[in-house]
């Protein structure tokens, strides 16, 4: 396994590499959501790349850029172990010299319910997997079901830029009581990490009542928020189309039951999908 640091260091390890080439993007703090779409572009890729690279630009001035969870030496183990040929971890000054200036705009996906909440994210995070696509030139890239706003967002760039990859959704990887896994899932106590798997609960919820027949988008929500008990305090619980996250006053599958609460300082989020039924 190489780890490089710029892109023309990329560019030359990757030179006549066997296709296809898988690129799991990453900010590091791997856990096994993080390894199980290493595990998919491992099964269905020649080569795999992954990058670890925490992106300033989707932080707000006010969120936890600097006390995000890193762990270098552990994820580069576990990468190893993985099977990955290359990891790509610049450095902030690398990917953002003093000079830049080029954002890419998510456009109206963007900017609802995460985006709302964190201007300026999807901006972030849109210019840096534009720039990483560029760098890695993968066939395919791998992200996680726990993320859908993030992936409506890649999926509308990648259509309208003509970037010619292929976007691989992987299941979201859950802890046996139903918490959906991620890198800020650290910064909970006991007494919360007990309490937050009611997020989760609020969304099967919903879909039970989508499955028993309820198609009022509201109606199907208030039976979730009868689940988001404190110490969870909801910043937003609905229903959407999940290619544009339009909200879905009618309930039409497929759709997407989206939410996400504060606990403590830590705002989760997390989704279920309902799915047309036979």
């Amino acid at each position: 396994m190489r780890v490089v640091r710029t892109p023309a260091e990329v560019r030359a390890a990757l030179a006549g590499v066997s296709r296809p080439l898988g690129l799991v993007p990453t900010m590091g703090a791997l856990h096994a959501g993080h390894l199980a779409l290493i595990r998919r572009a491992r099964a269905e890729s020649a080569t795999v790349a992954a990058s670890v690279f925490v992106n300033p630009l989707q932080f707000g001035p006010n969120e936890d850029f600097e006390r995000y969870p890193r762990a270098f030496d552990d994820d580069l183990t576990q990468l190893r172990e993985a099977g990955v040929e290359l990891v790509y971890a610049p450095h902030v000054a690398t990917m953002y010299p003093p000079d830049f200036a080029t954002a890419v705009d998510p456009g109206p996906v963007g900017e609802r319910y995460e985006g709302a909440l964190r201007p300026g994210h999807f901006r972030g995070v849109a210019t840096v997997c534009t720039k990483l696509f560029a760098t890695v030139t993968p066939d395919r890239a791998y992200f996680g079901a726990k993320d859908a706003q993030q992936v409506a967002v890649l999926r509308r760039i990648v259509a309208d830029l003509d970037l010619g990859i292929e976007l691989i959704v992987v299941p979201t990887v859950r802890e046996p009581d139903g918490l959906a896994l991620s890198s800020r899932n650290a910064y909970l106590d006991a007494d919360q990490r007990a309490a937050a798997p009611a997020l989760h609960r609020a969304l099967d919820a919903i879909v039970a009542a989508v499955r028993s027949g309820e198609r009022d988008a509201q109606r199907a929500v208030e039976r979730g928020r009868a689940e988001l008990r404190s110490p969870l305090r909801e910043a937003y619980l609905d229903v959407v189309d999940p290619r544009t996250f339009a909200p879905a006053p009618e309930i039409r599958a497929p759709a997407l039951a989206i939410g996400s609460a504060w606990i403590g300082t830590t705002r989760l989020i997390d989704n279920e999908p309902i799915e047309a039924t036979a």
